[in-house]
């Protein structure tokens, strides 16, 4: 799975090549993906802000994407909003990982889909440093098939 989703970021998001993301660990639950402070760095020499979203956009997405392939939904999945707050700067590779709320809104999302065709999740994703959350996001996203 994480292959045919590398595979997709690749050709559909050009940007995601010259970041340097690699997906690199879906659980089912969770998708992380690392993206190299070398491509990624501001004039301080820590991450640059809009590479922190991007990651946490798709860690986000990335992991709806793998479990509507997993329930065999097809679908549209497009970012609605996203809100990201910086706590502290990022020195290293940045590490984002998605998590899907609880498996109950999950299933009524995608029965959703199945039955009307569009659903709407929140996806909240972190990355850390030294075990420490330094970026948190909440993104809104919606399928439609």
């Amino acid at each position: 799975m994480e292959r045919k989703l590398q595979e997709t970021l690749d050709s559909a998001i050009p940007l995601t090549q010259a970041m340097g993301i690699i997906v690199e660990r879906y659980t089912g639950r969770e998708l992380t993906i690392i993206a190299p402070l070398a491509n990624n760095f501001n004039h301080l020499g820590t991450a640059f802000g809009g590479s922190l979203y991007i990651a946490c956009v798709l860690s986000a997405w990335g992991l709806l994407y793998l479990r509507l392939r997993e329930a065999g939904v097809e679908g549209n999945i497009v970012i609605r909003k996203g809100e990201v707050e910086y706590l502290r700067p990022v020195t290293g590779d940045i590490t984002a990982t998605g998590t899907l709320p609880p498996e109950e809104e999950v299933a009524a999302f995608i029965e959703s889909i199945k039955s009307t065709g569009k659903a709407k999740m929140t996806i909240h994703a972190v990355i850390e440093v030294e075990g420490k959350v330094a970026v948190k996001f909440e993104g809104k996203f919606a399928v439609v098939k």
